[in-house]
């Protein structure tokens, strides 16, 4: 697998996400890398790219109802499997 992934990020309010390739994250203790094959974008992440909620933590990448499969598994994860 490689060391980068595409994803849109948003940078400021307001403005389009822009397509960037970033560092692959690690799983930590008790976290799991998955692999997303499908993410859905609620109205809460759209607040944020609007800029309609406060101090959002940037640059980020909008997004949290995926599917995805199992790529990793951190120290201490049982019961899942790459």
């Amino acid at each position: 697998m490689t060391e980068t992934m595409r994803a849109m990020r948003l940078h400021a309010p307001g403005q389009p996400l822009v397509l960037e390739e970033i560092p692959r994250p690690r799983p930590g203790r008790g976290e799991v890398q998955l692999r997303v094959l499908a993410c859905g974008v609620c109205r809460t992440d759209l607040h944020v790219v609007d800029g309609e909620l406060p101090d959002p933590r940037l640059p980020l990448v909008p997004g949290h109802e995926i599917v995805g499969e199992v790529t990793a598994l951190g120290e201490g994860v049982t019961g899942l499997a790459p």
